[in-house]
């Protein structure tokens, strides 16, 4: 599903930064205007992180889901691009939900420049990069959606 089919449903998004070890969970108001970083879980595997995110999904009743799509810097889709996109096609599966994938390129950047300008650092720093890397993603996916005709 791309984000233009995604601006067609109504409600909250959940928005995703899919790691191999902690993954990042941030949600949308019901406008879709801001995108909240919530939370941290920890990445067990494919499959049990896709069914975690799946209950979280149904837990927070979203109805929609955007994961970060880590593409190289030339675009192309690499390894962890294609498992992002496995991990997608699963959290789809598991919810019934529409899922649409964004380039995620430079959101943990974003992210390790904002922690640095706040001072925030060690374990603090651990524990919400990824969080804040979420919340990156789907204030960008909403700002493209509400930017589309």
């Amino acid at each position: 599903m791309t984000l233009k089919e995604l601006k067609n449903t109504k409600g909250r998004l959940l928005g995703v930064d899919f790691g191999d070890s902690r993954t990042g969970l941030a949600i949308s108001d019901p406008m879709r205007s801001l995108a909240s970083g919530r939370e941290t879980v920890r990445s067990t595997g494919l499959e049990n992180t896709a069914r975690l995110v799946a209950e979280y999904a149904k837990a927070e009743g979203v109805s929609g889901i955007v994961v970060g799509l880590p593409k190289n810097m030339d675009g192309s889709c690499g390894h962890r691009a294609e498992r992002a996109l496995r991990f997608a096609g699963l959290v789809g599966e598991l919810t019934g939900l529409p899922v649409a994938t964004f380039d995620e390129r430079l959101s943990t950047v974003q992210a390790s420049r904002y922690l640095n300008a706040t001072d925030t650092r060690g374990t603090r720093r651990k524990g919400v990069i990824d969080t804040l890397s979420a919340q990156i993603i789907l204030q960008d996916a909403l700002d493209r959606m509400n930017g589309m005709d």
